[in-house]
């Protein structure tokens, strides 16, 4: 994926300015004559779409002219040679004009205070927040036709915007693979005298593809906002709640692999590193816990190791086993070098004895718990400070752990409608004096938070931010 390279290059205009300024062009120029105007162009929404994901497709659009016209004007044959740097320039000045029609971002006023090098460094760090889900919803066969047959390459620009606005997390070399498929797919079926068969057909083929997308922009999403140590820590509790059988031991070196999957290839431009080391990982954990659980050994039956993934993720948590009262780490193993690792140790033991309990809650915890050691470890008296959170916690803990375990755990076993009524008779007694409209009102907030962040996958800035 070279071309990825060439794009994030001129996107940035000057990340590489201390290697002189011919270097970026001839890069840039290079690649642009490789790939040819309009693969260069596509590949400048794409990756404007990603970067800016709530920006509007017209906004998008005026950016991607802006971009592909500097290339094709100052790689032209005979261009000035300062032509490139002083058309990046004006780009910048026009981000900075007022009534800009480029995407908008809170951060550029504070990037247009600035200069030169460093205004255009400011402008090309700037990037939206991922949608925290996925906002793409496919159209039936009938409407993609009747869009493309209107006008193709409109409707080609609008998906690729669409398209990777929604999943812009997942890595670029996938994420172009997904697009790149489904245009082939809508041309090709659109002009085919039978399009269902062909559809069918087309989209059988390309689910491992799609699972790829859909999953690589989950995990990486999360990556982005947890770091690899939390991703660890998130991983290792999702498998202690779908097998809370497992031990620590088991499960840690698993959930170490994942993160480390993540980290290589969550912004690796390799061509096949995500399918590669993701159906590695599966193959580890299939080898691994087949033996121990039947629901992990139906999962990894398949020879598809992308979808026993998918299956693997999508599992709900098992029931908590019965198990002895959590011993919690000693003040001195909390302060010692391995303190971060007995502190999962111990969340991992309450994750696996409540295991609907979703990852917002664990997260919060893991943030807590991260807290407290920092603040009471470098004090005059860790075993005091760390006494005296430890009271705090015994009385928070249990009911806050109690609360969201119920709620997801309901919200797991029964339909929705069942659950939006147990959850009015549950409000009902806990708030006796609350209106109807009020009720009405918790109600739907509390449904609206579990049915989006208590399933597996939840989207981790969207619920941290509700619990």
């Amino acid at each position: 994926m070279r071309a990825a390279l060439s794009l994030l290059l001129l996107l940035a205009a000057t990340h590489a300015e201390h290697r002189g300024r011919a270097y970026v062009r001839d890069k840039v120029c290079q690649e642009f004559q490789t790939l040819g105007k309009e693969d260069f162009r596509t590949l400048t929404i794409v990756a404007n779409s990603r970067k800016f994901s709530n920006a509007t497709f017209e906004e998008i659009s005026h950016l991607t002219r802006e971009i592909v016209s500097l290339a094709e004007t100052c790689c032209a044959e005979g261009a000035d040679p300062s032509c490139y740097d002083a058309g990046s320039s004006a780009l910048s000045a026009k981000s900075c004009s007022e009534g800009s029609p480029f995407p908008f971002h809170p951060g550029t006023a504070g990037c247009c205070t600035q200069e030169g090098l460093e205004r255009k460094l400011c402008l090309a760090a700037l990037q939206h927040p991922p949608q925290p889900l996925p906002r793409y919803l496919l159209p039936s066969n009938q409407e993609l036709c009747q869009a493309f047959g209107k006008d193709p390459k409109n409707f080609a620009d609008r998906f690729l915007h669409e398209y990777a606005s929604s999943y812009g997390q997942a890595p670029l070399p996938v994420l172009l693979g997904s697009t790149r498929t489904f245009l082939s797919m809508v041309s090709t079926c659109c002009i085919s005298p039978t399009p269902t068969a062909c559809f069918l057909k087309e989209k059988l083929e390309g689910k491992t593809l799609s699972l790829l997308t859909l999953m690589s922009n989950r995990v990486c999403s999360r990556f982005m906002v947890y770091g690899k140590d939390k991703v660890t820590f998130s991983y290792l509790t999702s498998l202690a709640q779908k097998m809370p059988g497992a031990s620590f031991e088991e499960l840690f070196p698993l959930a170490e692999d994942a993160a480390e999957v993540f980290s290589q290839c969550c912004d690796s431009v390799a061509e096949d590193c995500m399918q590669k080391k993701l159906s590695e990982h599966t193959a580890k954990v299939c080898s691994a816990l087949s033996a121990q659980d039947e629901r992990f050994a139906d999962c990894c039956k398949g020879k598809n190791l992308m979808q026993n993934y998918f299956c693997i993720s999508a599992l709900p948590p098992a029931p908590a086993p019965k198990l002895p009262e959590v011993q919690k780490p000693t003040n001195k193993q909390l302060c010692s070098e391995e303190g971060a690792r007995h502190a999962k140790r111990y969340l991992f033991e309450l994750a696996r004895r409540h295991t609907s309990v979703p990852d917002a809650f664990l997260s919060k915890l893991y943030d807590a718990s991260a807290q407290v050691r920092g603040e009471c470890c470098s004090a005059k008296d860790p075993s005091t400070c760390l006494d005296s959170k430890r009271q705090q916690m015994g009385e928070e803990l249990p009911p806050f752990l109690e609360k969201a375990n119920q709620l997801c755990g309901q919200y797991t076993k029964l339909n929705f409608l069942d659950f939006k009524k147990r959850l009015r008779e549950s409000l009902a007694q806990t708030m006796p004096e609350a209106s109807p409209e009020l009720l009405g009102q918790l109600v739907e907030q509390r449904a609206e938070f579990a049915s989006t962040c208590c399933p597996p996958n939840s989207p981790p800035l969207y619920c941290t931010s509700k619990v």
